[in-house]
């Protein structure tokens, strides 16, 4: 089959053609020309559109889909096919389902419902069973079964000597634990970045001391431990040079931030539109652009879009009622597109 895509502008750093706009000719699967324009000839389907963009394929390090227990919200073929259509061709599923996922047999049924879906699927397991906190998970297990990560979705590692055990724990298997960031002692039940903004809307704030507590002292344990440790999604300026520092230390730690953490701010919040009720919450301009630097100087390894659909029932509420979770996947090369052209 031949196909030919037509004024598409080529995203990839390693291309000579990278930030150009180029007709591609893909025969049978595999890229045959690429040129400014393709003289027409025998093909199977022409692609041209407006604003056409095209890349290698991404991978989302944070995702959600309802699939197993909430089904409503999402299934995982629907979810892998949302996510092909948004350029994806790979996502790691993040374990906060019901039931969780914390042992090897949760880890084969995602492996096996993702079988044939054009995304592929990493599932990454609960470090601990139930994601309660209080005993370790089957970690080896899972990871033998297909698991590339653990962590409790959403959920800090409050007790300090299991994040000890399971840092040190996971060096056996060369396996990477990810921890939350966020002390949720000090977040009580916020709702929002705890500033002015909360204050003048009367929503209980998740103060940025929350998160910077948790990743200094996660940090701390890591130095002692070794091992490889992974904080899905920052927010704040300060998380960024805690973390920066680290890694100057030369501690194997990464990180991510979440698309929407650079795209909005808390000032949106004065709709009170629960879909900007996220995890962790909107923070400030100051924050956005620190997020944004630490990206350029690679102190922020990825962007995800944690994908987390919730349904009508548990989004068109009162913003206190509401659960935390936006969609991500299928705005994501826009949000992305309209950040980078931001001087």
């Amino acid at each position: 089959m031949k196909l030919l895509i037509r004024s598409a502008k080529i995203i990839d750093n390693e291309s000579p053609f990278n930030n150009k706009v180029m007709d591609i000719l893909v025969e049978d699967g595999t890229i045959k020309e690429i040129a400014p324009q393709i003289k027409s000839r025998k093909i199977d389907k022409e692609i041209k559109f407006d604003n056409l963009h095209v890349s290698q394929g991404w991978f989302d390090s944070s995702v959600n889909f309802g699939e197993p227990g909430f089904e409503d919200r999402e299934t995982i073929e629907n979810g892998l096919r949302t996510a092909a259509k948004s350029g994806f061709t790979a996502i790691a599923l993040n374990s906060g389902n019901d039931p969780v996922t914390d042992n090897k047999g949760a880890v084969s049924f995602l492996k096996n419902k993702a079988e044939g879906q054009p995304v592929a699927l990493y599932p990454i397991g609960a470090l601990t069973r139930k994601s309660e906190g209080s005993e370790m998970a089957e970690l080896y297990d899972m990871q033998q079964a297909g698991a590339v990560a653990f962590g409790d979705y959403q959920r800090s590692v409050s007790n300090p000597n299991m994040l000890k055990l399971a840092l040190q724990y996971t060096q056996n298997f060369d396996g990477l634990v990810l921890s939350f960031p966020q002390e949720n002692k000090i977040a009580g039940n916020g709702m929002v970045n705890e500033n002015e903004m909360s204050t003048l809307l009367g929503l209980k704030g998740i103060p940025a001391l929350a998160e910077e507590l948790q990743i200094t002292r996660d940090l701390y344990i890591l130095e002692y431990t070794g091992g490889k440790l992974h904080i899905p999604t920052i927010s704040t300026a300060k998380a960024v040079d805690i973390i920066r520092d680290a890694k100057e230390k030369g501690l194997d730690v990464t990180c991510g931030v979440a698309i929407h953490n650079l795209f909005f701010t808390d000032e949106i919040l004065k709709e009170f539109d629960t879909n900007a009720k996220v995890l962790p919450p909107l923070r400030t301009r100051s924050d956005v652009k620190a997020l944004l630097q630490g990206i350029k100087d690679g102190t922020i390894d990825m962007v995800t879009t944690d994908h987390s659909p919730m349904d009508v029932e548990h989004k068109k509420v009162e913003f206190d009622n509401a659960l935390f979770g936006t969609l991500g996947l299928e705005s994501a090369l826009g949000a992305l597109l309209k950040i980078t052209s931001l001087k």
